[in-house]
């Protein structure tokens, strides 16, 4: 028997990607499933893979950014399976075009709030009042890197939901902990998925995205389905409030090299360091290579004057 049978999980934005693989996750661990996003046949085709491994699966169109649509999924998922042991909190939007904070436009702006904040508090009011009820349940926010750290690659949108819905975590994970419910999230790195694989190889955006993680890769789907999964079990009973890191190490690093520090090329006859390291992606400059032989005085001789 799965750590999940006999529990009925809610995952939003369930048609595809991250969603996609917190469904057959969850399924192959014996949960029953509510999957909802805007497509129906797009959810059909997850929902049919999950059925195959044994789960009861109702799909749910609707709009997370629609209160009414909010509602109406969360009473249905009720209404067919009695209850909702965990809401998985996935659905989000970005936007692609690379428009700078000074030039970005507020009907942009609006719509990644609508979804990435917004309907996502809807959930957590509609389940976590569920919930709340029962004096059970979880609930697991999908949030990201970007909402706990500046980055380069920000869209400033999605970094202010994202960055709020932590704090949504953080406070109704301590606000609802005496009662039974417990609220955490999970902050992803940069994920890829099958279906941005490609993408992301052929524009060396892979390549660019390892350079500067300290496990000097991407993380990979099954990678952050494992860490939600765990949040929504029972191993983490005693856990809320809390936002998971799943990123490689970029959130605790001060700064990762994309050209190798100099001082890894001192020392190497007394002390030596142990293991290849990352070797950097591109040729040193001139004024680097002028370091190489370490500080004079204490790697080498001082010259004569």
């Amino acid at each position: 028997m799965g750590q999940f049978t006999g529990k009925t999980v809610l995952i939003t934005g369930a048609s595809y990607g991250l969603g996609e693989g917190f469904a057959e996750g969850f399924a192959k661990e014996g949960a029953d499933l509510v999957l909802t996003a805007r497509s129906t046949e797009m959810l059909e085709v997850v929902a049919e893979r999950c059925r195959k491994l044994g789960s009861k699966v109702t799909v749910v169109t609707g709009d997370v950014s629609v209160e009414a649509d909010v509602i109406r999924v969360v009473e249905t998922a009720i209404k067919e399976h009695g209850k909702i042991d965990s809401l998985i909190n996935n659905a989000g939007v970005g936007d692609m075009r690379g428009v700078s904070p000074e030039n970005f436009d507020m009907a942009t702006w609006n719509w990644i709030i609508s979804v990435d904040l917004n309907g996502a508090f809807m959930y957590m009011r509609e389940v976590g009042r569920h919930m709340l009820e029962r004096q059970s349940g979880n609930i697991v926010n999908i949030c990201s890197i970007m909402g706990s750290g500046a980055n380069e690659a920000n869209i400033i949108a999605y970094t202010a939901a994202k960055g709020a819905l932590r704090n949504l975590t953080l406070q109704l994970g301590c606000e609802w902990a005496d009662r039974g419910v417990r609220v955490n999230s999970v902050s992803p790195g940069f994920i890829i998925t099958e279906m941005v694989r490609p993408a992301l190889e052929m524009l060396g955006m892979d390549k660019w995205i390892a350079s500067r993680t300290p496990m000097r890769r991407v993380g990979e789907l099954e990678e952050i389905v494992g860490p939600v999964m765990f949040l929504a079990s029972d191993a983490a009973s005693y856990i809320t409030g809390h936002d998971l890191l799943v990123d490689g190490g970029t959130n605790a690093s001060n700064g990762t090299y994309q050209i190798p520090p100099i001082h890894h090329e001192w020392n190497k006859d007394s002390a030596p360091r142990v293991g290849k390291g990352y070797p950097g992606i591109q040729p040193r400059p001139d004024w680097y290579e002028a370091l190489a032989p370490g500080i004079p005085g204490i790697h080498y001789p001082m010259p004569e004057a």
